[in-house]
């Protein structure tokens, strides 16, 4: 059957949606790659092909924008986390398919190339009280979360040791993203990794 047209609904909200899908991509290109301060409304609708008041049919504002930028970053990061555990061994692996999840996202093809942490990126424009640092920080929080709780299950009754170990995994992963960032690739990460993996088998 086509489309209902007796009033109209359905084929605008496609077409929103549609638009919003587009909006959001081409804001994650330019935010990844020019920053977030950088890129202006303007930019964001000419790459998407929509007119401006598209965009704040979709996102009030820019912040909204932003804020929206960051959960699909971290929906995103999610998705790969989750296809490494999937393929994980239980033990040990399944900690490092949080770094090796890290590795896969520095990886994607990205327009100039890796630039580290799209997250933290962002959240170093970001002010105070902006709606986009809560979604970081619990990002950040979440990545040791999962550390700490796979870690438990390697040290049952060992709550503080899991907790304080998965401190210390999380800040050597973020260490490794920041120098990945710098130099455009993986490869810090893969090396954080070969170290989590040495720490781990020393438990």
């Amino acid at each position: 059957m086509g489309e209902p047209t007796t009033d109209g609904q359905r084929p605008v909200k496609r077409r929103r949606g549609a638009a919003r899908g587009r909006i959001l991509d081409a804001a994650a290109r330019r935010f990844y790659a020019d920053g977030v301060t950088a890129t202006g409304i303007d930019t964001i609708t000419a790459e998407a092909g929509v007119a401006k008041m598209s965009l704040y049919n979709n996102f009030g504002s820019k912040a909204d924008l932003v804020r929206a930028y960051l959960m699909a970053r971290h929906e995103e990061w999610l998705g790969l986390y989750e296809r490494r555990l999937t393929a994980a061994a239980p033990g040990p692996a399944a900690v490092l398919a949080v770094f090796d999840a890290y590795a896969d996202h520095a990886e994607l093809a990205y327009e100039q190339g890796f630039r580290g942490c799209g997250l933290l990126n962002a959240a170093a424009e970001l002010p105070a009280g902006h709606p986009g640092r809560a979604v970081v920080r619990a990002h950040k929080e979440e990545v040791e979360g999962l550390l700490a709780a796979h870690l438990r299950e390697l040290l049952p009754g060992q709550e503080e040791r899991a907790r304080s170990t998965a401190e210390h995994l999380a800040f050597l992963l973020e260490g490794a993203v920041v120098r990945a960032g710098l130099e455009g690739d993986s490869t810090r990460v893969r090396h954080a990794r070969e170290l989590a993996s040495s720490l781990m088998a020393a438990l």
